[in-house]
């Protein structure tokens, strides 16, 4: 009886965490660039004195979903999309070289060309610093140029160029704050042959409708094993029962 009881509860355990991953996936289903994580099931023995007799369901992630988003124009000029594979290096809140695809940036009140979520753009040299202008463009390469102010609209000063990367992905994961990392801590090498699209953003790569899919499969796993312990209960009241009868 305890067989049963233990095995729905790690199921029902299980499909919890199993959820838990799809709704982040799907609460950032409008995130720009984001990749949605798998999640896959797999049986586990338990192991301990004795033989192995008990399998446990045990949810997982295999990996992360690296299918590119669709490209949408936007016409802002801050706003770049990575063309195929590749990644834009940030500065990680720790100091270390972190990367993403979410392309929609803006200057800080310092002056510093940041993401959305205030991690610095890194360059050449660091962080990418632009200087007061009248007009900033970014071009396929990652050269960043201004207009400086007071200057005609033909006169571009090459301010820095973003630093663009393309490891094995293999080599990265995902830390807590959404940006990828290499497993190994060493930075990237720069990859000039990478393009990015100006005046355009990668959308997520999750698919709402799947990910709907999804929660409702899961829903209704996590029910099957709730009933599964509900039966097992009743099964053992009707086995107590049988006892005091003999």
């Amino acid at each position: 009886m305890d067989r049963m009881i233990y095995v729905a509860m790690a199921g029902a355990q299980q499909t919890m965490l199993a959820q838990a991953a799809n709704s982040q996936s799907l609460a950032n289903a409008n995130t720009t660039g984001f990749r949605a994580e798998l999640t896959a099931f797999r049986s586990q023995p338990v192991f301990g004195p004795g033989y192995p007799s008990r399998v446990y369901a045990m949810a997982e992630s295999p990996g992360i979903d690296f299918v590119p988003g669709t490209i949408e124009t936007t016409g802002r000029p801050l706003d770049v999309a990575l063309s195929g594979a590749g990644w834009m290096a940030v500065q990680a809140p720790d100091g270390s070289e972190a990367y993403t695809r979410a392309g929609d940036l803006h200057i800080s009140t310092n002056g510093i060309l940041e993401t959305s979520t205030g991690r610095p753009v890194l360059g050449d040299g660091g962080p990418i610093a632009i200087p007061p202008h009248q007009k900033l463009t970014i071009g396929s390469d990652g050269t960043v140029s201004i207009v400086p102010l007071g200057q005609l609209p033909n006169t571009l000063a090459v301010v820095d160029r973003i630093k663009l990367v393309n490891p094995p992905l293999a080599d990265l994961t995902r830390g807590p704050d959404g940006l990828f990392v290499s497993r190994d801590g060493k930075p990237a090498p720069a990859d000039a042959s990478l393009r990015l699209v100006s005046g355009a953003l990668e959308s997520s790569n999750v698919n709402p409708v799947d990910s709907m899919v999804r929660m409702i499969e899961l829903a209704r796993s996590f029910d099957m094993q709730i009933k599964v312990m509900q039966a097992a209960r009743r099964n053992d009241a009707a086995t107590a029962q049988l006892m005091r009868i003999q």
